[in-house]
């Protein structure tokens, strides 16, 4: 057989002579992963003891590690599986979660290159020695016919297409694949599956609510996708801190060593501050990548705090950083406030977040204003901002950013990288605060009383 062969090949010869009407993309895909769940859950897990194997494509589909392990199986998948663009992530069952992505680690099978001739529907085909079926969605888009076969001439036609298919790609998995078909020995058909497979399925379609589709595992995938940007975005962060935190060391060492004039002592001192501030900004970031990726529980570090004392302590060193940049600062604090519930370590490194956010892009001779009021049984902080008054049109440069990820915020034309409204809102939340923001009013935080402070 010299035409190169192809998963769309074998699903069209499988198409060939189908009586089934059409059904739109997702009723194909919904009637694909109920299958799926009925041919695990009812059919395969009381015939995997006795071994098999499997071909699949684009994703192996079968997403429970006893099936994998005991099953030996040929998929194949687009470039960088498993993590690969969640595009065609669809493909996997509804209840396909966080927790069965490390079953696709079990190397009990051979991971191919899908060649994009193959097409993105899905296919698979398993075999033991007391049941057999093929699974696959052919036709064209808004016109899918779902197929299910487990009669021995379609079985030995795709069988053949396989070893073909295999030979034509890699010889070596293609005798691999040849002597695990003939080691399963004579295959019995599973007369059970042919007479109850179509009613439970239907039973299942039936019983699932209206709003259930595709889609819920599509979502389901793009929050993996989520975590996994978080987590490495964490350790980015973690790789940025640590020669930042270095040379703060090697400068403070110096300064304490040498003799120097003011002048070179102001530069190593403007250095020093500069990597603060970047170890500040990406601590906040791997904070919140933590809380995006679940890797911190929200809300369970929380204690008394005095918010007062806090700007007490950061006043001198915001004022500092502010006066670099020509932004003058206003503090109003009432003499006695109630304590509040947060984390008093990483709120500080918060409110250093709000207000590098929140005065970038601001230009020379603004002023921020930082007040504290008690709200009922909340306290207020609010971030404003007075511009200079041939500024009044100008807006924060940050808010014509976009968000990249869940985590972060990127502005390409003034290189300003920020955590996104989203992961601040988010991070807020964890330290027990509720954040609002408007132009007009600027950025307001509600924070909750301890229920022993009294005013």
């Amino acid at each position: 057989m010299n035409s190169q062969i192809t998963i769309k090949t074998i699903q069209d010869m499988l198409f060939q002579g189908s009586q089934t009407k059409f059904v739109d993309d997702d009723t194909a895909r919904r009637m694909w992963w109920a299958s799926l769940e009925v041919v695990q859950k009812e059919f395969l897990s009381k015939n995997y003891h006795e071994g098999g194997i499997w071909v699949a494509s684009p994703l192996p589909v079968l997403n429970e590690k006893k099936f994998l392990s005991n099953l030996y199986g040929w998929l194949w998948s687009p470039e960088g599986f498993p993590y690969f663009k969640k595009d065609n992530f669809g493909f996997l069952p509804v209840d396909q979660s966080k927790k069965n992505r490390g079953d696709f680690e079990v190397k009990n099978y051979k991971v191919l290159d899908l060649n994009p001739k193959d097409g993105y529907e899905p296919f698979l085909m398993i075999l033991t020695p007391n049941f057999q079926c093929i699974l696959t969605i052919a036709g064209e888009k808004d016109k899918k016919n779902f197929l299910m076969r487990c009669d021995e001439e379609n079985l030995k036609k795709v069988i053949e297409l396989i070893h073909a298919k295999l030979y034509q790609e890699n010889y070596d998995e293609g005798v691999n694949f040849r002597n695990a078909v003939k080691n399963l020995g004579d295959l019995k058909i599973n007369n059970q599956f042919i007479n109850n497979f179509w009613p439970i399925l239907s039973a299942k379609l039936a019983k699932l609510p209206p709003n259930q589709n595709i889609y819920n595992s599509i979502n389901n995938n793009e929050r993996d996708a989520q975590i996994i940007e978080a987590k490495l975005l964490k350790a980015i962060s973690h790789e940025v801190r640590t020669p930042l935190a270095t040379i703060r060391t090697l400068i403070s060492s110096t300064l304490k060593k040498y003799n120097m004039n003011d002048s070179m002592r102001n530069r190593l001192l403007e250095i020093d501050n500069e990597c603060k501030e970047q170890i500040d900004r990406f601590g906040l970031i791997f904070n919140a990548s933590e809380l995006v990726s679940n890797e911190i529980s929200p809300l369970n570090q929380l204690a008394k705090i005095n918010l007062a004392e806090i700007f007490s302590k950061l006043t001198p060193l915001w004022t500092k950083q502010l006066n670099r940049r020509g932004i003058s600062l206003k503090i109003d604090i009432p003499t006695q406030l109630p304590e509040i519930m947060s984390d008093s370590e990483k709120l500080e490194l918060m409110l250093r977040g709000l207000i590098d956010k929140n005065t970038r892009g601001l230009k020379e001779g603004s002023t921020l204003i930082l007040e504290l009021r008690p709200a009922g049984q909340k306290l207020k902080l609010q971030l404003k901002v007075e511009k200079l008054e041939n500024s009044k049109k100008e807006v924060s440069k940050d808010e014509n950013g976009s968000d990249i990820g869940p985590v972060l915020n990127w502005n390409p034309q003034t290189g300003n990288l920020q955590l996104s409204q989203i992961a601040t809102q988010k991070l807020l939340a964890s330290l027990g605060g509720y954040v609002t923001q408007r132009r007009d009013t600027g950025l307001t935080v509600f924070f909750p009383i301890s229920e022993s402070s009294e005013i």
